[in-house]
């Protein structure tokens, strides 16, 4: 065989620094890309809950002004 004669040799790097900082921006983004979720799902209630606030006056003044008149 031809490989009895070869060496092969392992690269090993025991740099935790390299690594450390990918770690950090991926961890990073995660918690932005959470932090738009929950911003998006505030806005959505607040929203809904102001649609909901407006439809309930403008049944309210309906209601008034049919029993004033």
């Amino acid at each position: 065989m031809l490989n009895d004669n070869r060496q092969q040799y392992v690269v090993q790097s025991n740099d935790p620094k390299g690594d450390e900082g990918f770690g950090k921006f991926f961890g990073a983004i995660i918690v932005f890309v959470m932090f738009l979720g929950f911003v998006q799902v505030a806005h959505e209630s607040v929203m809904a809950w102001y649609r909901d606030v407006m439809v309930w006056l403008n049944d309210t003044m309906t209601y008034l002004m049919a029993l004033v008149s």
